[in-house]
């Protein structure tokens, strides 16, 4: 009995929400039926101005954004260019390229999107609060940045050069935009941040084709000082590798008197490349050719007397 009551009411609410699907049915094509087509025409020729502008805008902002592209294509070919008269290094030269065409290019579509409707002071501001809350969080990259592109602008030194830096020196294997890769004398590869680099001074030891050898000895008082001069210059005279060109010659000189030597000075000329065998095969040289004619190197000596107390 129970179960027969159920279904008769699920039999009702069934027929009632068909009737109700029916009746919305009836009023929605009712609707249709009184809908004119003249207001229909009405309704579409209201929008075709508006459709007009717009298409009108649209060609507008296209063709700005294709004369722009054009006009940035051939400012970068002639940036390129530029650059490469002035030997800026690659790296650089890329970077600033694209730095520029990001501004060109932000530029053609402000103009693009001002033709749109949309307000380019609002774009600008948004672009203007995302940058500044990048450069607050960089930072330490961003100095490092700075310093890469003074160094790369100014160059005060080259990949390959040899240079003294921020208490090293080594060779310079890369310069990036942020750091400055080195490599030791001893193979050791260093990263420099270039922010540090740049403030700081550069000793760059290969920047020219020649450089000056000094050679310093020093010689007792009792021996003979003419014979240790001749001696030092003759060496310097006779290696291979001393330039002997105008105001590039050998030259020797008493340099100091010391308190228990003479010092001899010595300076010779070389290419860049020959510096250290210069300077290593001549003071090797000296001290030889000194022991052979008999004139003395001092050095330091601590006499050590020990006195024994006689025991009683």
């Amino acid at each position: 009995m129970t179960t027969w009551i159920l279904h008769e009411a699920e039999t009702e609410t069934s027929a009632e929400l068909l009737q109700e699907t029916v009746a919305v049915a009836q009023e929605v094509a009712q609707d249709i039926q009184n809908l004119k087509p003249n207001v229909m025409l009405e309704t579409i020729k209201s929008w075709i101005p508006g459709l007009m502008g717009f298409g009108y805008r649209l060609l507008i902002a296209i063709i700005i954004f294709l004369i722009g592209s054009r006009i940035i294509s051939l400012i970068k070919k002639l940036l390129n260019k530029t650059f490469e008269k002035m030997e800026i290094e690659v790296s650089l030269r890329k970077f600033l390229v694209s730095c520029i065409s990001a501004v060109l290019y932000t530029i053609v579509v402000l103009m693009a999107a001002e033709k749109l409707g949309f307000n380019p002071a609002s774009i600008i501001a948004i672009i203007g609060s995302a940058g500044v809350a990048v450069a607050l969080s960089l930072q330490e990259s961003l100095s490092n940045f700075a310093g890469g592109i003074v160094i790369l602008i100014s160059k005060p030194f080259r990949v390959g050069d040899y240079i003294i830096a921020s208490g090293m020196e080594g060779t310079v294997m890369n310069i990036g935009l942020i750091y400055t890769k080195m490599l030791t004398v001893d193979n050791k590869m260093t990263v420099i941040p270039n922010g540090g680099l740049a403030n700081s001074s550069i000793t760059n030891v290969t920047a020219e084709d020649h450089r000056r050898v000094d050679i310093f000895v020093g010689i007792s008082y009792t021996s003979d000082l003419r014979a240790a001069k001749d001696i030092l210059l003759r060496i310097m005279d006779e290696n291979p590798l001393v330039l002997h060109e105008e105001n590039r010659m050998p030259e020797v000189f008493v340099w100091e008197l010391g308190d228990s030597a003479v010092t001899i000075g010595g300076r010779a000329w070389s290419k860049t490349e020959d510096y250290w065998t210069v300077k290593f095969e001549v003071t090797e040289a000296v001290k030889l050719a000194y022991d052979e004619a008999g004139i003395e190197i001092p050095y330091n000596q601590l006499d050590v007397n020990i006195r024994r107390t006689a025991e009683k």
